[in-house]
């Protein structure tokens, strides 16, 4: 049983600490101009969605799943604001929520039986 746990939830704790880690970098900025903006929403998106997808698998409920990614984004905006070079903004926790969303929906339509 332990096991079985453990293989659900490492993930998502190995995941949100490397969110967390990125998060506490300074400045990830490209130098692309509008460019940057874009590739970082689309990197918010997508580290979001795998977080999504994992949480969903471990509560084995969507709704929950979807509402654990939120409140991790809103965390994860409240970290950067303590972080010199970075600012918490709730355009970023949209955008990071959306990507939960996109996660738990796709692992939802395409996860093996959890029956």
């Amino acid at each position: 049983m332990a096991a079985a746990r453990l293989n659900l939830w490492l993930p998502v704790v190995l995941w949100a600490g490397l969110i967390f880690t990125f998060s506490a970098i300074p400045s990830l900025g490209t130098g692309l101009g509008t460019w940057d903006l874009v590739l970082r929403k689309l990197a918010h998106l997508a580290e979001y969605a795998v977080l999504g997808a994992l949480l969903a698998r471990a509560v084995r409920r969507e709704p929950l799943a979807f509402v654990l990614g939120s409140a991790y984004a809103v965390t994860d905006e409240v970290h950067q604001a303590f972080v010199a070079g970075r600012q918490a903004s709730p355009l970023d926790w949209l955008v990071d929520t959306v990507g939960v969303a996109a996660g738990v929906l796709l692992y939802a339509r395409w996860a093996p039986s959890r029956a």
